[in-house]
């Protein structure tokens, strides 16, 4: 006797649950070491069988399958099973009912986790909590809105407490990327440059919060670890203009290629062997001042040379001091 479509439906969400609840209670548990791993495993898992429940709840093939003259031809695996469509074949199709910045963040996750699938990986936790927990609030937003209220995960869940409070050479550390393997460093360079500044900076990518110790004049008024202000408070306006006022502005970077086009525009002599020269030159150390940065095993500049000294038919790189550069907008 063939199971019922609605049985099926609900051990899928059962099952998609259960996993992101795994996922989140493993990545808050002090005792385990192999946190992000397990979380972009198992919150892989949950958004898989949540868009599995809701393309089989609204009549969607979700299994591979070669259309035949008059029926479907079914992939199996060896033993027999149906082969049912991964994560990202789920996002790619036309009728996914995941929005495209939620999509993204778990584009990033489906990426990351190919670079760390076969290898160990060393402090990634702090770099990635913001995509992480981004993935978290649109799973419940979700599986609410295509489900049911009552299978959001956020009353199950709440804040995990910490024993250490985050100075400035902690935060400082944590933006240079120090300890990431490089091919996690490129990967989460790439991929961030692939997507739009909008995209970038939406909380359904990543969920950035801004932490602030606070103190407060009588008892009683602050007894929760976070409080989160209206965006149109005085306190949350006061709060952003600062914070903007001091953000950084990421550098913009290119390869030597396009280095040697900006500046052809003005020098047509230049050329990648004065480029090359430029770089080897004695008077500035480019990577300890900060002209560029290292992604892998490629070096991206953000500043262009300025010849003041310099005519439109000559170049000579070993002449330039660190005040002849001018960084590219």
């Amino acid at each position: 006797m063939a199971r019922k479509i609605g049985s099926i439906k609900t051990e899928l969400l059962t099952k998609s649950r259960e996993a992101m609840l795994t996922a989140v209670q493993i990545f808050n548990n002090p005792n385990i070491q192999f946190k992000s791993e397990s979380f972009i495993v198992l919150s892989n898992i949950a958004w898989t069988y949540l868009l599995h429940a809701y393309y089989r709840a609204n009549k969607i093939e979700y299994r591979y399958h070669d259309q035949g003259i008059n029926r479907k031809k079914f992939h199996r695996t060896k033993k027999g099973a149906y082969k049912h469509w991964e994560l990202e074949t789920c996002l790619n199709n036309d009728k996914c009912p995941i929005d495209k910045v939620a999509k993204s963040n778990l584009k990033f996750l489906i990426g990351l986790r190919h670079e760390i699938e076969h290898q160990m990986t060393t402090k990634i936790d702090d770099y990635l909590s913001a995509r992480f927990q981004a993935c978290c609030l649109n799973y419940n937003e979700f599986i609410k809105s295509l489900f049911d209220e009552k299978l959001g995960i956020d009353k199950h869940l709440s804040f995990s407490l910490q024993f250490s409070s985050i100075d400035e050479a902690h935060a400082n550390q944590l933006k240079e990327f120090k300890d990431l393997p490089k091919n996690i460093a490129s990967f989460i360079n790439n991929f961030d440059e692939s997507i739009s500044e909008v995209e970038y900076n939406d909380m359904r990518y990543s969920y950035r919060v801004l932490y602030v110790p606070k103190s407060v004049n009588h008892k009683g008024q602050a007894d929760k670890v976070i409080e989160f202000l209206p965006a149109n408070s005085p306190e949350a306006e006061k709060l952003n203009k600062e914070y903007i006022l001091i953000k950084e502005q990421e550098k913009p970077k290119f390869i030597p290629s396009e280095i040697v086009k900006l500046m052809k525009k003005d020098y047509p002599k230049f050329g990648m062997h004065q480029h090359t020269q430029l770089w080897k030159s004695k008077n500035i150390n480019f990577k300890e001042q900060g002209y560029g940065t290292q992604v892998a095993k490629a070096w991206y500049w953000s500043f262009l040379p300025i010849p003041r000294y310099c005519s439109k038919l000559d170049f000579h790189p070993s002449s330039f001091t660190k005040g002849d550069f001018l960084q590219i907008e």
